[in-house]
């Protein structure tokens, strides 16, 4: 992980919610780069270092949110944290997310992130 600023990647259809995402996560202390999700296809950032992924769920493409998770853990050791206005985690990512936040709760997306980012540092240095 990321010693001074963790890096948090925003996956999105919606460049606006990108840039929501990455202001909110920017002024939380946070270094936050965005994915934009086209119709079939996802910009990647040339980031080397992803600490944790954010990834809405409901996309307007041929990709789904389970499709691009698995992109995302081919390319990144970081946990998933979905981003839904459902109020649970839908089944079809139970296996490939460590996390889930409503849309518009800010509070507990930073906390889930937090959490996140804990987990994963303290799997990341414990010995086999």
């Amino acid at each position: 992980m990321t010693a001074a600023r963790p890096t948090v990647l925003i996956v999105d259809d919606d460049p606006l919610h990108i840039t929501l995402y990455k202001w909110m996560m920017g002024k939380e202390g946070f270094n936050a780069v965005g994915a934009q999700v086209q119709s079939d296809s996802v910009d990647w950032p040339d980031e080397q270092q992803v600490d944790v992924v954010l990834l809405d769920y409901r996309l307007n493409s041929a990709l789904t949110a389970p499709n691009i998770a698995a992109m995302a853990r081919q390319r990144y050791a970081a946990p998933i944290i979905v981003l839904s206005e459902m109020p649970w985690l839908p089944d079809d990512m139970r296996e490939r997310a460590e996390g889930f936040v409503r849309k518009g709760e800010p509070a507990q997306l930073m906390e889930t992130v937090a959490k996140a980012l804990a987990r994963n540092e303290n799997s990341s240095t414990s010995l086999p």
